[in-house]
């Protein structure tokens, strides 16, 4: 998109510099007169190509209409998932159209000498009404990294994911949990979980250790026991330590299953753990192989963490180089393998632990944005993403400066040409233990904001996305699955986009900070049906912060205020939403009395809790640092260093959370507005 509008309504003109970094990532350089002319002769001859597209979506029940300039026979062939056959005749007046089709699924379209996938979707995504039978649901979001156990070593784990869901079970239908995408496991350094090394594959830090040294006969000495001691208190967690005492664990439990012929193929465990590689196919091979090759290199050279400075041939997964590597160091490479496999069995015990419970839809998994163009994905699958661009943000009223989040995405042009194959495998990854999925930036869906490195994130521009094809194998993967889908729409959305959600039966995302009316709040029974409610998330202040002001120190203190926004300006501000805030609350009968002082948040935590309850939306959502009654936020945008982002832990451990009257209390209120009609 060359002429945009931001968040302030104002005509924006994408710079000539933004255009030909996109345009040569897109592989279509510009910066030359020859080089515009090859790149448009290049997009002529594109369009001229006649034949099927590798993949076509369509929706069920509505005639199919094939892309413009498929040529050959007119008649077709389709035979479907189920083994049924549909042959016909394309009618002479149209361009061509495919009579409906009633059979959801991936179906193969022959038309003439050409084939295609012709993937078929519902109308819609699975709804929570689907599942449960009633649109009234609740539940909490945990940060999973900051959940607490004993002996949990420092860092929440998938054992005390399963924990927390049997304590807050049979009452609530969900919990939504932070990304748990692979990470870097040789440079924990880098450990946000919006920034993954890899969609694909889970965080193997989050593996339940003391539940795999039991089941393969580790003994964990006092060194290993005082080291999974050490972090139970801390209240910030600290990452590279946590993780270099963690992967020591992890591979004396791989060397002993490996002494003791568990993994060999000829036992339960040996053939569980082949199948688990067999089943995840090259995508997994070349992520244990990237973490192998990793790991030797920074052994070597500890500044080549990132696979463009490794050695030629190393920088390529299909280079003969990578080839012997795997062949000289399978072991390691099982070892990354192995530890793939134990998070996929410890995030799918949590979910069966949930609905087990009687959960209605258990885990609610979060889906990033992007990956970390260092990491696997990129090495691995280097064809499907667009170099020299970082995903990112416009300027917008709560971030006034523009993101830029430092992460690599899909090409659209790898998405078609692939048959959308990388973004199938995407979602099926990620709805793979899960009763709903949430997705990070949903706008992404239909264009991303896109900063070439090296501007500011400002300088950035719109790149547009297939929308209609996405959103129709979101709903058919959402079905097969039974994944209710939530989309995080905030921010600068188009008009119409939202709709366009509702249709596709996606959920919108409602936060109280943003839902308002004029200079108050929007009641409860005005917000949307199909919405999840929710009091914040995790880059924005929670209830006791924002009612303290306490982003507000945060972001003076930083040098985050936007152009035209002083300290004094946005404290006087924050006087009169707080009155605006506690009205709407005294309005929606969640709170009575006198407004409680900035530093008295108690009587502020009870009343938004029953008034997220009480609101229209499908599902309701309070993260477990308001019920908690917290005042710091897990993430600042904006900040690296400079605020302790992804490192806060709670301060109960999740057996006892139930316990605690307070949280007893706020839960209770959520609860009970959910209850009434």
């Amino acid at each position: 998109m060359v002429r945009w509008r931001d968040a302030f309504g104002n005509q924006r003109t994408v710079s000539p510099e933004t255009q030909r970094a996109l345009l040569a990532s897109l592989g279509l350089p510009a910066a030359t007169t020859n080089q515009i002319r090859e790149a448009r002769a290049a997009l002529a001859q594109d369009a001229q190509r006649s034949g099927l597209a590798p993949l076509i979506t369509a929706e069920v029940g509505k005639p199919i209409v094939l892309p413009a300039g498929t040529a050959g026979s007119r008649h077709y062939r389709l035979e479907c998932e189920d083994g049924s056959r549909i042959d016909g005749i394309l009618p002479d007046d149209t361009a061509g159209a495919i009579p409906p089709v009633e059979i959801c699924g991936y179906h193969r379209l022959s038309l003439g000498d050409t084939t295609a996938t012709l993937a078929v979707a519902p109308a819609r995504s699975f709804s929570v009404r689907d599942a449960l039978g009633h649109e009234r649901a609740w539940g909490l979001a945990a940060q999973l990294y900051s959940l607490r156990q004993a002996r949990d070593g420092g860092i929440g784990d998938y054992g005390a994911l399963a924990a927390l869901v049997r304590a807050i079970s049979p009452a609530a239908d969900a919990v939504v949990v932070s990304p748990v995408h692979a990470l870097f496991a040789n440079d924990v350094t880098r450990f946000s979980p919006y920034a993954p090394s890899n969609r694909l594959f889970l965080n193997i830090l989050h593996i339940d250790i003391d539940a795999l040294c039991a089941q393969c006969g580790v003994a964990i000495d006092d060194a290993a026991e005082n080291a999974l001691r050490d972090g139970d208190q801390a209240p910030i967690i600290d990452w590279p330590a946590i993780a270099a005492r963690r992967l020591v664990l992890l591979r004396k439990a791989f060397e002993a299953m490996c002494l003791s012929g568990l993994l060999v193929a000829d036992t339960p465990i040996g053939r569980d753990f082949l199948a688990f590689r067999q089943e995840r196919g090259r995508p997994l091979e070349r992520h244990a192989a990237f973490e192998a090759i990793q790991a030797d290199m920074l052994r070597a050279d500890p500044t080549r963490w990132f696979w463009r400075t490794w050695p030629a041939g190393l920088d390529d997964p299909d280079s003969p180089d990578v080839s012997a590597f795997i062949r000289d160091a399978a072991h390691d490479v099982a070892f990354h393998a192995f530890l793939q496999w134990r998070a996929d069995k410890d995030l799918a015990a949590a979910q069966t632990a949930a609905k087990d419970a009687g959960m209605g839809l258990g885990l609610i998994a979060d889906l990033a944005i992007g990956t970390d163009p260092s990491g696997s994905y990129a090495w691995g699958h280097q064809a499907d993403t667009l170099p020299g661009l970082s995903v990112g943000a416009p300027p917008d009223l709560f971030n006034p400066l523009g993101q830029d989040w430092g992460l690599a995405t899909f090409s659209p042009h790898a998405l078609r040409n692939q048959g959308f194959a990388p973004f199938v495998n995407l979602l099926r990854a990620v709805m793979r233990h899960a009763g709903g999925m949430r997705i990070d930036h949903v706008l992404g869906l239909k264009r991303l904001w896109l900063v070439p490195h090296g501007a500011s994130s400002g300088d950035g521009a719109y790149l547009g996305y297939p929308l209609e094809d996405l959103l129709r194998l979101v709903a058919l993967e959402s079905w097969r699955h039974r994944t209710v889908v939530i989309g995080e729409d905030l921010g600068t959305v188009p008009a119409g986009f939202r709709t366009t959600l509702r249709n596709a039966g996606v959920l919108g995302t409602r936060v109280l900070w943003f839902e308002r009316q004029g200079k108050g709040f929007v009641p409860a029974r005005q917000w949307p049906l199909a919405t999840v409610a929710t009091s914040t998330t995790h880059d924005l202040p929670t209830i006791a912060g924002w009612w303290a002001g306490r982003d507000i120190e945060w972001r003076t203190n930083l040098a985050l205020l936007g152009p035209h926004e002083t300290h004094e300006t946005l404290q006087a501000d924050r006087i009169a939403d707080r009155s605006a805030l506690w009205q709407n609350l005294c309005d929606a009968g969640t709170a009575t009395g006198a407004m409680p002082a900035p530093n008295d948040p108690a009587p502020v935590l009870g009343a938004i809790a029953a008034f997220i309850g009480a609101t229209r939306s499908a599902l309701a959502i309070l993260p477990l640092e308001d019920i908690l009654g917290l005042i710091e936020q897990p993430n600042l945008p904006g900040t690296t260093d400079t605020h302790p982002n992804w490192r806060r832990r709670l301060p109960l451990a999740v057996e006892h959370l139930m316990q605690d009257p307070t949280v007893k209390s706020r839960i209770s209120a959520l609860v009970g507005a959910r209850r009434r009609p």
